[in-house]
């Protein structure tokens, strides 16, 4: 399992920095026209949302991911106090990446004295459960640890029950992938019995239903935004499309536009849970500037 959990954590970085020199354009055929299909992780265009970036670089999900994984490293687990100390410090020392609405109004309710656990934005972005791939790998064998660190560190900037269960259920499919199981029976497995009266379930049949088309016009149709209801379907979609394949995958979501980079932060974990590294093409991996640090990181978790 520890090879593939390594490949789970650097496929969901993978994935962000693949996303990084299209993410937020949602016009499908400007990407097309200019890049064609993507080959290979891209610098952002002057005037984008992430024009001080380089090519291998992260997109600010990328970069607060990364920070988990050093805070996960550092205290040998989740320390909640430690992780809002860090992420405050990172956004408030002259942070030079995009800062979004949801981490605006956290540090605005953190400078208020919200305390951490209540201070997180009401936000229904994806993207507070895309980063969860450093703490799958350090609770891969304690998914009872895993499974409320996950929510908690979700709801510490996007204190929402959608982005909360969409946490944990990336979490159940992830854990459950590394155990062995496909990508579509995790997912199957990760709403049975649970999330009472939430719309995931009607989002999971409806990504799941998707699976024979094409990602790029799915996406289209579930919608490009940011918000949990669609992308989650797109994501749905994406793993259950592509089982096996995750450097397709990874690209249909770059194409389709929009919101990318929290669409492959999650594909890219689920799907190298599964099929390993070799499943991403060794260039990426070698154009991946953060590499050596993140292995490092994981070396330390063991």
């Amino acid at each position: 399992m520890t090879d593939n959990a390594k490949a789970m954590v650097l496929g969901s970085f993978l994935g962000d920095s693949l996303a990084l020199g299209v993410h937020w354009i949602y016009d499908q055929g400007l990407i097309a026209q200019t890049h064609g299909r993507l080959d290979g992780l891209k610098a952002p265009a002057p005037g984008s949302y992430h024009a001080t970036r380089q090519a291998g670089d992260f997109t600010h999900y990328g970069d607060q991911a990364l920070l988990l994984l050093q805070c996960v490293a550092d205290k040998s687990g989740f320390d909640p106090a430690d992780f809002s100390s860090r992420w405050r410090a990172m956004f408030e020392g002259g942070y030079t990446g995009y800062v979004d609405r949801a981490t605006r109004n956290t540090l605005s309710q953190l400078a208020a004295g919200w305390e951490p656990l209540d201070a997180g934005s009401a936000s229904d972005d994806l993207s507070a459960a895309a980063r969860i791939a450093p703490l799958v790998y350090a609770y891969r064998d304690n998914l009872e640890a895993l499974i409320p660190a996950c929510r908690t560190q979700a709801a510490m900037t996007h204190n929402n029950g959608k982005v909360l269960d969409a946490s944990e259920f990336f979490a159940r499919t992830t854990h459950a992938v590394l155990s062995g199981s496909s990508p579509i029976d995790a997912m199957t497995a990760a709403l049975e019995g649970r999330f009472p009266g939430s719309p995931l379930h009607g989002w999971f049949k409806q990504g799941l239903d998707a699976a024979s088309e094409d990602s790029i016009l799915a996406i289209a149709r579930f919608g490009q935004s940011c918000h949990v209801d669609g992308a989650f379907q797109s994501v749905v979609q994406l793993i259950a499309r592509h089982q096996g394949a995750p450097a397709e995958a990874l690209v249909d979501s770059a194409m389709a536009g929009g919101d990318s980079a929290a669409r492959n932060m999650i594909v890219g974990m689920v799907l190298c849970a599964q099929s390993g590294i070799g499943g991403i093409p060794q260039d990426w991996l070698g154009a991946l500037a953060k590499k050596d640090e993140i292995e490092a990181l994981l070396a330390r978790l063991g």
